[in-house]
């Protein structure tokens, strides 16, 4: 393909920084047209990372409008801060540019619903920068699920476990925006790595939505316990009002009568851990031990189920998802085990060749929201709250049933 596209790089905190040389640069059609931080020293570090790889110098902003004004900038990359992610992607929108925006939850509901409307009055493209939706594994068991290796689906599992105690701490130091969150917020704050992934696979918005949640919080006691330990009794945020639990356990019911159970444990030591697991009515798939159960097969194994963990490669070869062995097959790139550099390349491509959006608004809306729907069902005490329906009823009708991933 001749043409490229030119992109706009929008934050260079962690993970901006690290797309940038290992996801975005790598895609042949894709150029890195300017960058943007409100930190001199990043945008600065980031145009001379472009230089080094493509011997080009793209324009240095420190203002996103200044972006979305650029002619010479076709799509813009968002990895800024969670709580500018909606904001930046609904002026990326208006402005023209096709968008791609990393994940996060939602402020608010109402920058769910803002999301859709403008996508649907401007209908500039917007993919959602779900990575784990391109997973080896994930990838694998959805085409495991599809050829009908766990009968019906039941019941699915995912966790974002990941002991995040010295980036929150240090967020200061490290001018990491998850540190106001936990402070202030109460919530399942980022459930989109587990639930994406979860989504596909049970047709949400294609065939199947999620109608309810309730989620229920723990204590907070991790965060001072390590500050305690790393700063001192003294340090002013030892003492701090913690309001984030330490663990945050969510339940959903869909409308096809699944029922899904996310869990958010980031502030007490931990191994890292999705926790993505999958049951039906022929067997099932659990990431924490790389196993794979089916009926009829490892019954007789139910006691001593150690024995088989790790038996997942033994379904590669007949399960591979098309798209993990074509990736295998042209070379691996990106962070995250290649998830990075897959999401990257197919997110060129259908903006070059104007394709429908893999993950699209209606994903991006309703996976966002668990955030602010889970705060608000915590502070009434775990109750009961409605998830909307972002797609105004169209995720029944026979042409949203198609679901690329």
């Amino acid at each position: 393909m001749d043409k490229k596209l030119r992109i706009g790089l929008i934050g260079l905190g962690a993970r901006g920084s690290d797309l940038l040389p290992h996801a975005i640069l790598p895609v042949e059609d894709a150029e890195v047209t300017a960058v943007c931080d409100l930190y001199e020293d990043r945008r600065l570090a980031a145009a001379d990372v472009v230089w080094e790889k493509r011997q080009m110098r793209p324009a240095v902003y420190e203002d996103y409008h200044d972006v979305l004004k650029d002619p010479n900038v076709d799509a813009v990359v968002i990895s800024a801060s969670w709580e500018a992610h909606a904001p930046i992607a609904l002026d990326a929108m208006r402005a023209g540019k096709i968008t791609a925006c990393e994940v996060g939850g939602a402020a608010t509901l109402e920058e769910c619903w803002d999301l859709v409307h403008t996508y649907e009055e401007t209908k500039t493209p917007i993919m959602f920068l779900e990575n784990c939706c391109y997973g080896r594994n994930e990838l694998m068991v959805l085409n495991m699920v599809r050829q009908g290796l766990f009968g019906e689906i039941v019941h699915c599992q995912g966790g974002y476990r990941h002991d995040l105690r010295n980036e929150v701490s240090f967020g200061r130091e490290n001018r990491h925006y998850r540190l106001n969150h936990y402070l202030n917020r109460n919530c399942e704050n980022y459930p989109t790595h587990e639930l994406g992934p979860i989504a596909k696979i049970l047709n949400i918005n294609h065939g199947n939505r999620m109608l309810t949640l309730t989620s229920m919080a723990s204590s907070s006691k991790g965060l001072h316990s390590y500050l305690a330990r790393e700063k001192g009794e003294s340090y002013d945020l030892t003492s701090a009002q913690w309001n984030q639990a330490d663990v945050i356990t969510t339940s959903i019911r869909c409308a096809g009568g699944q029922t899904i159970v996310l869990t958010l444990d980031t502030t007490l030591p931990r191994y890292y851990s999705r926790g993505f697991h999958i049951q039906g009515t022929l067997g099932m798939f659990e990431e924490e031990n790389e196993s794979i159960f089916l009926d009829g097969v490892h019954n007789k194994d139910d006691f001593c189920w150690k024995n088989q963990w790790g038996n997942v490669e033994s379904f590669r070869e007949q399960y591979e998802h098309p798209i993990w062995k074509e990736f295998l097959e042209s070379g691996v790139t990106g962070g995250h085990g290649g998830m990075d550099g897959l999401e990257f390349r197919s997110f060129v491509h259908h903006a070059l060749t104007d394709q429908k959006m893999p993950i699209d608004v209606y994903d991006m809306a309703a996976w966002m929201c668990i955030t602010p729907l889970s705060e608000m069902s915590i502070a009434r005490g775990s109750a009961p709250v409605d998830i909307p329906d972002f797609t105004s009823g169209r995720w029944i009708l026979p042409d949203w049933k198609e679901n690329e991933l």
